[in-house]
């Protein structure tokens, strides 16, 4: 007898199409696209997507509604019906098939893409697109692209609106790379197409179209305020009272916390913000709580995080352990400041996560204290760091040692 084959299980059937558009709309889709508009019962887009397809919709069209509901629930109340959503360019690069996916299982759905709109403007360009860095700006702060500015890097940003643009070479200009070259791509791929370029520092372009990529080409003046993109970054970055973890120290604890992707940490005691700003520069998906109890310094953090390029930061204002209640379980804790007061730390170890690290700071013999019971009792890391810096004394120079710094590091079994 021959042998059997493998068994191939039947795909579910496919009741939802995405399908992307150009502005070139009926021109640039394929056939396949079109026969799934055509049957489909019910086509969901935006309102300049639906007049684009119009000739093809036999069914029902059906403008997103608005606020935009997040949770797809009129799509999904229609599951099992014939469906299409239409989508800008690429569905999957910050589009609506994004927010479907999480929703709708691969095999239930078909995807059918053109060009995204930042493919389009590489192509315009000639620029090489593994080469670029890339970035959506749409509805997010322009604080967003700080990190990314780095003499001579090409970046492609999608924009909010026609004012973004101005916008964006202004904080440039801020910043110190007013020399960058910046072009705005308009209506790609439709009959309407434009590219404009000029200078950030003498940016006068008008009447810009609301659908427009903007590519930098950056330079930097000698006093650009830059990003490096290693930890410890200098402490002349970041406003501050005093209260900061420093440099060489942030660094070292930086690398006990151990960022790895996605994670979520909490910073307790802040003050500056600049361990969870440099966190979350660690890489986009990273995301950090700080907690501080003074009211100027909390607000002094979220200026430092947007000045960082990480707006995200979200800041907690109240003293720990009170305030550490119904935040969400983080993955890495730091306590810099007030560890040692009631319940601080075993409110933190409690809260950690499994497999999760706990990294504290002591400059005072209070905290030592506290963390030499914790090492005796759980475990972990004791470290001691002690740095000294050059000085002035009297017209030579000498070592004046900074205060030691006790750090414990732990992960919660």
């Amino acid at each position: 007898m021959p042998a059997k084959g493998p068994r191939v299980a039947k795909p579910a059937s496919r009741w939802l199409t995405i399908v992307g558009i150009g502005e070139d709309g009926v021109t640039g889709l394929g056939d396949e696209a079109k026969r799934r508009i055509a049957e489909a019962e019910v086509v969901f887009g935006g309102k300049r997507h639906l007049a684009l397809v119009a000739s093809l919709v036999k069914g029902e069209a059906r403008s997103w509604p608005t606020p935009f509901d997040a949770e797809m629930r009129d799509v999904l109340a229609l599951k099992g019906k014939n469906i299409c959503v239409l989508a800008s360019g690429d569905p999957f690069f910050h589009g609506v098939g994004v927010t479907l996916a999480r929703k709708v299982k691969p095999d239930e759905m078909l995807a059918l893409p053109a060009p995204s709109s930042l493919s389009l403007a590489a192509s315009r360009l000639g620029w090489a697109l593994q080469d670029v860095e890339t970035i959506s700006l749409h509805s997010h702060s322009i604080d967003l692209i700080r990190p990314l500015l780095h003499p001579g890097a090409r970046i492609l940003a999608l924009t909010s609106d026609g004012d973004s643009p101005a916008a964006i070479a202004g904080l440039l200009d801020e910043l110190g790379f007013g020399p960058s070259r910046l072009t705005v791509l308009e209506a790609l791929g439709g009959p309407d197409e434009t590219r404009r370029t000029t200078r950030a520092d003498a940016f006068d372009l008008k009447n810009t179209n609301p659908l427009n990529v903007l590519a930098l080409e950056v330079e930097s003046t000698p006093d650009a305020r830059i990003l490096p993109f290693t930890v410890g970054l200098s402490d002349h970055l970041f406003e501050h009272d005093g209260q900061i973890t420093k440099r060489e120290i942030r660094a070292i604890t930086l690398s006990a916390l151990a960022p790895r992707r996605g994670e979520l940490l909490w910073d307790i005691g802040a003050g500056s913000g600049s361990i969870g700003i440099e966190w979350m520069l660690a890489h986009p998906s990273m995301r950090a709580i700080a907690i501080e109890a003074d009211k100027e310094r909390a607000v002094r953090i979220r200026r430092n995080a947007s000045h960082c390029g990480v707006p995200g930061l979200v800041v907690v204002e109240g003293s720990a352990p009170k305030a550490l209640v119904k935040l969400e379980m983080p993955d890495a804790i730091f306590i810099g400041g007030g560890g040692s007061d009631d319940g601080v730390l075993k409110k933190a170890i409690k809260a950690l996560r499994p497999g999760g690290r706990l990294v504290a700071n002591a400059v005072t013999l209070e905290m030592e204290t506290l963390l030499l019971d914790q090492h005796t009792r759980r475990g972990g890391d004791l470290t001691r760091i002690a740095l000294s810096r050059a000085a002035p004394v009297g017209s030579m120079q000498a070592w004046r040692p900074a205060m030691p710094v006790m750090q414990w590091s732990w992960v919660k079994p």
